[in-house]
């Protein structure tokens, strides 16, 4: 694991948001109240002060920064989540441009989680944001995701392998978590729903998602899991053939990093998606959070 702790830029005109969690030994007096920054100002007219600062005060991680995570980590910190971690190992590809937050023509080749905490730091400077270079995965977990540590868990994460374990660890330490189910092959925003994952429907990826969590986690999957799933209703349209390909004899992965753990060559088929879409996903996964955490429920 590689965190990255990203240096606050907060000026020093400004109050901190979150107050002192206790005075010195032996002072009785109160700590400082909680003062919402102007930034926060028309959120703080939906939510309240007493909602601004449990967001405030509240950790949360998202695993995966692509055409989903990137956009659940912008709606967190641009409604007033204090801490947050971004993880991913992958750095920018030209193919990501279409859909990712961060993705642009100067970021090609550049770390997507670093990226993504400058971003969300220049957003919200006195935010505590983490950013870690690496691809969560069984022999990480204990490193990444411990009980108590945070409390949500965004999985965006498109690696089934890795969204499973991840999935069961949430459960099986009793942290809240919003998943992201298929959000490749569709072009319908509003075909977007958001439930319990065992009450998901017309999803073929969501269904295999609640198959092998029974299976090989023995997750009971036909009731309430507490896995709360972002997915759509559209039928998922498969991949149209481009005629570039037939430079290369079929797809051709140009990745700037070689992943060891996910890349394009070791996918069966490589789905069409669009800013549209998998935006939608992310900022519905980003509201799960905030109504959860601001209700404090």
């Amino acid at each position: 694991m590689n965190p990255q702790p990203l240096p606050s830029t907060t000026p020093e005109t400004e109050t901190p948001p979150v107050a002192p969690a206790t005075q010195a030994k032996g002072d009785n007096s109160l700590a400082r109240p909680f003062k919402l920054s102007r930034r926060f100002d028309r959120t703080g007219r939906l939510l309240g002060d007493n909602a601004m600062e449990r967001l405030a005060n509240a950790r949360v991680v998202v695993f995966g920064l692509g055409g989903v995570g990137s956009y659940a980590a912008e709606g967190l910190v641009r409604s007033g989540i204090g801490h947050l971690t971004l993880v991913d190992h992958d750095d920018v590809c030209v193919t990501n441009t279409n859909r990712q937050l961060h993705a642009t023509v100067k970021s090609v080749g550049k770390s997507k989680a670093e990226l993504m905490g400058q971003r969300c730091q220049e957003i919200n400077p006195q935010a505590k944001v983490e950013a870690v270079r690496e691809f969560y995965r069984e022999e990480v977990a204990e490193q990444m995701l411990q009980a108590g540590q945070y409390d949500f868990v965004v999985d965006a994460i498109d690696n089934v392998k890795a969204k499973l374990h991840l999935l069961h660890r949430c459960v099986t330490l009793g942290i809240p978590v919003v998943s992201s189910m298929g959000a490749a092959g569709r072009l319908d925003p509003t075909a977007i729903r958001v439930e319990d994952l065992s009450e998901t429907h017309m999803d073929p990826f969501a269904k295999d998602i609640r198959k092998l969590l029974k299976r090989k986690y023995a997750v009971e999957t036909d009731r309430h899991t507490g896995i709360t799933a972002v997915y759509s209703i559209e039928a998922r349209r498969m991949p149209v053939t481009l005629q570039y390909d037939d430079a290369t004899d079929g797809f051709l992965c140009v990745c700037p990093q070689d992943n060891e753990f996910h890349t394009c060559d070791h996918r069966t088929q490589i789905d069409g998606s669009v800013a549209f879409v998998t935006s939608c996903f992310g900022m519905n996964a980003a509201g799960v959070v905030v109504r959860r955490l601001a209700s404090a429920r």
